[in-house]
């Protein structure tokens, strides 16, 4: 198959329109059948619900393609999951599972010319997400609503791809207690793109949030988990209600245990025993595992010693494995790996 005339070393974690898109519809009470369009443009009511009350969730993942010429995805399954829960918390009809997994399947071999090759660090992000779109002037939920997925190659989402980076603790919160911090709501990222700039107008990559409740606890940044490395070598995991379950966290640990025989600890962590790790490191599905230099706490400077010229010795292990995985150079768990073509 003939790839798309892209220069895929250079793309940074942008938008660029591909071909087809899926999109679903659910009217009177059930979904329709679906299917693949070409049109990227949405068309709704100026008094949709989306647009009156943030009634939207949301999804990302990738297509890869491995060292042997596949076209795979990683845990499309666990997507589907945490989709279909966030919906729920949102009074949106949940989109069936295996409708969203074979939707995905769908998308990406739609647009397999726009997967970026093997070695180029580049992949195809995919997009689900799902939202209100029948008017709604009053506090409530819409009656209906669109579910739809594009995807655009990306390169690194952080500028120097797994470049030690620099982080600040926000004054502001990502959640409330017993709130949505737990589901990939919209509404969720709207609250932090302010704290986002005022960081990145202070030269940090992003910020880390404090739990909302007693501000003493580390919980996530605006678009992923923390992980840590104590001076022993073991892996320490964040642990709280209002951190959002991510599937590449959750990938690491059982890597962590499984693949390396490290020890992991999922436990709630203070920020006051920051300072007392190896290592810091940022995971999700755009960054996969990005190490963190420093963290500046209102000018309190907290360091990792094992960062600061490259990623440290336990993180890139735990990156090597679970990029092998994911690449096709690692046999998988079974399940992991979607294979679409």
């Amino acid at each position: 198959m003939q790839k798309k005339d892209v220069k895929w070393g250079e793309i940074g974690f942008g938008y660029i329109k591909t071909d087809k898109r899926y999109v679903c519809n659910y009217r009177n009470g059930s979904w329709d059948r679906g299917g693949l369009i070409e049109d990227a443009d949405i068309v709704m009511s100026e008094c949709a619900g989306v647009l009156q009350y943030s009634q939207s969730v949301f999804e990302g993942l990738k297509a890869y393609t491995t060292e042997d010429g596949h076209i795979v995805c990683f845990r499309p399954d666990l997507n589907a999951d945490r989709m279909y829960n966030s919906a729920l918390r949102l009074e949106m009809p949940p989109f069936d599972r295996e409708k969203f997994v074979q939707a995905v399947v769908e998308v990406v071999k739609a647009n397999a010319a726009w997967v970026p090759p093997y070695g180029y660090g580049a992949t195809l992000y995919i997009r689900p997400y799902m939202f209100g779109i029948s008017p709604v002037i009053g506090v409530k939920p819409a009656d209906d609503y669109q579910f739809r997925i594009f995807t655009t190659p990306v390169g690194a989402y952080f500028k120097g791809g797994a470049k030690p980076i620099a982080i600040k603790v926000s004054d502001f919160d990502r959640a409330a207690p017993r709130g949505t911090g737990n589901i990939k709501a919209g509404l969720n990222y709207a609250m932090s793109l302010h704290a986002i700039v005022t960081a990145h107008n202070e030269g940090y990559s992003e910020n880390i949030y404090l739990d909302p409740a007693t501000r003493t606890k580390i919980e996530e940044t605006g678009g992923a988990n923390a992980i840590f490395v104590d001076a022993d070598g073991n892996l320490v995991v964040p642990k709280s209600d209002s951190i959002l379950p991510s599937i590449t966290r959750r990938s690491i640990v059982y890597v962590a245990q499984n693949y390396l025989g490290i020890k992991v600890t999922e436990r709630e962590v203070l920020l006051s025993e920051v300072g007392n790790f190896r290592e810091m490191g940022l995971c999700g599905t755009a960054a996969v595992i990005s190490p963190v230099a420093r963290i500046n706490d209102h000018d309190n400077i907290i360091s990792f010693a094992d960062n600061q010229v490259k990623m440290g010795p336990v993180l890139q292990k735990l990156y090597d494995t679970l990029t092998g995985i994911q690449m096709g150079r690692i046999e998988a768990p079974e399940g992991w790996v979607k294979v679409i073509e």
